[in-house]
C-alpha cells in the first residue's frame, strides 16, 4: 500500500517568531537558510509550506529542536484564551471555538498580548476600590505571576546555569552523605562561610539563617538531611555561580525588586537543585530507572518534592526527559507552585479539578497513581506524592502532584499494571466555572460559559443542572 503524503506544515507564525527572538531581518535569516528574501516572506506568511530540507536547515542553523518547532499550536495556548474570553466582561460576545483557534495558532502574540491584558485586569481587580494610583501608573504584573510566567517561557530549563552547576559538581563526591560533608568544607575553605546545625528553640521558627555579619550559615535541626545538603548547595551556588544568576536575571529583566528578589531566589534554587542532581547523570539515572521516585531520592539524598522539581526541568536539547508539569497545592486544593510543562490539563487562571485525586488528604510520603481524561478526550498519567509537615505546629501538610501525557506512561515504573489505552480514567475539567462537564456531581460552581436550569420540581445529582445550548 502506498504511504500517505507528507502532511504540508504552515509554520509561518513560528518561524517569524522564531526569527524576531533571533534578533535578524528576512534578509539575514533568508541568507543563512540559502533562501531568497521574498521566498522566506511567503513561508512566515503561510502561503508556502516548510518543506523537511528547510527544518533540517533550521535545526542545524539555530540549534532548535524540530519536535518543538513542528508541534502544532498547543491545547493548552487556545485553552488558555478561551478561558480569558469567557470572562463576564466579553463572554456576551460569543466568539466562535475555530476564531480563538485560529488566533492562537496563526497569531500567538497576539494571544500572548491578550493574556497580559488580562492579567493585568486581574491584577487591577485585586485592588481595593479606595486604594490610590499613581496618575499616569498602570498595574505591574503580581511578582509571583510574573516569575510564574518567566519560568514557563524558559520550559523551566536554563541551561547556562546547568553547565554551570555540573563543572562544580565534577570536583564534589557523588555520595550524598560525602557531598554534604564537602559542601560544607568548600563554603568554609573558598568563603570564609562556617556552618552550625542549631536547637529548634534557638532559630525561633527559622530553617534556615545566615549571618552576614559573622559569615555564618545556621540550620536548624528540625531541617532534614535533604534539607540541609540543599541549603549548602544553595549558599555556594549563590557564591561560585552569581555572575550566571545574575546574567540570567537582568536577561529576564524583572519589573520591579520584589520581582527581583523572587526571581534570584528561584534561579538560585534552580542552580542548587542542577548541583545536588547534575543534569546528565540525573536524566541517566531517572531513564534508566524508570523514573522511579523513591530510588532517585536515596540515589541523591534529596526529598521527593526536590526530585518532583528537578523532573520538571530536563528540557536540554538532544537529552530531554519526560516532559512532566508539577502543581504544589495546599489542604483547601489551592495552588500555590506550578510549572505548566507542554500539556498542562488545568485552568491558568484558577484552582484544579475537584475530582483530580491529588486534592484527597495524603500522608507523608504516600502516592497516588491516577488515569485522568479531560472533555476533548486527552489522557494524563498522574502520581501524587504526600509531603511532611514543615514544622509540627502546621496544621496541615501539602501535596506535590506530577503529571504528563499518557503516552509517555510506559517509561514510568509507578504506571505499571494500567493498561493506558483501555483502563477507565477519571474525567475531569479545566476547573469548576469552566468546565462543561454537565453531569458531574463533584461540581462546586456552574460553568460561566453556560446559562442555570434550575428547576422546583426537580433536582438532579449534579448541582447546577445546565442547559446545553
Amino acid at each position: 500500500m502506498a504511504d500517505a503524503p507528507d502532511r504540508k506544515l504552515y509554520l509561518g507564525p513560528k518561524l517569524r517568531v522564531l526569527r524576531r527572538e533571533l534578533g535578524l531581518n528576512q534578509t539575514q535569516m533568508a541568507e543563512e537558510l540559502g533562501v531568497s528574501p521574498s521566498y522566506l516572506n511567503h513561508m512566515e506568511r503561510n502561503q508556502r509550506p516548510l518543506t523537511a530540507q528547510m527544518l533540517v536547515r533550521l535545526a542545524n542553523t539555530y540549534d532548535i529542536d524540530i519536535r518543538d518547532f513542528t508541534a502544532a499550536a498547543t491545547d493548552g495556548a487556545s485553552g488558555d484564551l478561551a478561558e480569558i474570553l469567557s470572562d463576564p466582561l466579553v463572554r456576551d460576545i460569543g466568539i466562535a471555538r475555530d476564531e480563538v483557534l485560529d488566533v492562537a495558532e496563526n497569531y500567538p502574540g497576539v494571544g500572548e498580548a491578550i493574556a497580559r491584558f488580562y492579567r493585568a485586569l486581574t491584577d487591577l481587580r485585586r485592588v481595593p476600590g479606595d486604594l490610590p494610583m499613581r496618575e499616569g501608573s498602570a498595574p505591574l504584573l503580581a511578582p509571583l505571576d510574573w516569575l510564574r510566567e518567566t519560568i514557563a517561557k524558559a520550559g523551566n530549563h536554563f541551561a547556562e546555569l546547568d553547565a554551570g552547576a555540573e563543572r562544580i559538581a565534577a570536583d564534589l563526591p557523588e555520595d550524598p552523605a560525602l557531598l554534604q560533608h564537602a559542601l560544607r568544607q568548600r563554603l568554609k575553605d573558598r568563603h570564609g562561610m562556617a556552618t552550625q546545625v542549631m536547637r529548634a528553640d534557638l532559630m525561633t521558627g527559622t530553617l534556615r539563617h545566615y549571618d552576614m555579619h559573622r559569615r555564618r550559615l545556621m540550620l536548624s535541626e528540625r531541617l532534614a538531611a535533604s534539607g540541609r545538603l540543599f541549603a549548602l548547595a544553595y549558599h555556594l551556588c549563590g557564591q561560585e555561580l552569581a555572575d550566571l544568576i545574575a546574567a540570567q536575571l537582568a536577561r529576564a529583566a524583572p519589573p520591579d525588586e520584589d520581582s527581583r528578589r523572587l526571581a534570584t531566589i528561584a534561579l538560585t534554587n534552580y542552580a542548587a537543585a542542577a548541583l545536588i542532581m547534575p543534569y546528565d547523570r540525573f536524566r541517566q539515572a531517572a531513564e534508566q530507572s524508570r523514573y522511579d521516585i523513591p530510588l532517585l531520592c536515596d540515589r541523591f539524598g534529596v526529598s521527593g518534592e526536590q526530585v518532583a522539581h528537578r523532573l520538571t526541568s530536563l528540557g536540554r536539547t538532544g537529552a530531554r526527559g519526560i516532559p512532566f508539569f508539577l502543581v504544589k497545592l495546599d489542604r483547601a486544593g489551592i495552588v500555590f507552585k506550578r510549572f505548566d510543562g507542554d500539556a498542562y490539563p488545568f485552568a491558568r487562571f484558577g484552582g484544579t479539578c475537584p475530582r483530580w485525586d491529588a486534592h484527597a488528604p495524603h500522608g507523608a510520603g504516600e502516592m497516588r497513581r491516577q488515569l485522568i481524561e479531560t472533555l476533548e478526550g486527552r489522557r494524563f498519567f498522574t502520581l501524587s506524592i504526600g509531603l511532611a509537615r514543615q514544622t509540627p505546629d502546621a496544621r496541615s501538610a501539602p501535596v506535590i502532584a506530577l503529571g504528563c501525557e499518557a503516552k509517555h506512561a510506559g517509561r514510568i515504573v509507578h504506571a505499571d499494571g494500567i493498561d493506558i489505552e483501555r483502563a477507565e480514567a477519571t474525567g475531569i475539567g479545566p476547573t469548576c466555572h469552566l468546565c462543561e462537564r454537565r453531569d458531574c456531581p463533584d461540581r462546586a460552581l456552574p460553568p460561566v460559559t453556560r446559562v442555570i436550569d434550575l428547576h422546583g420540581y426537580e433536582r438532579t445529582v449534579a448541582p447546577f443542572p445546565f442547559r446545553r445550548v
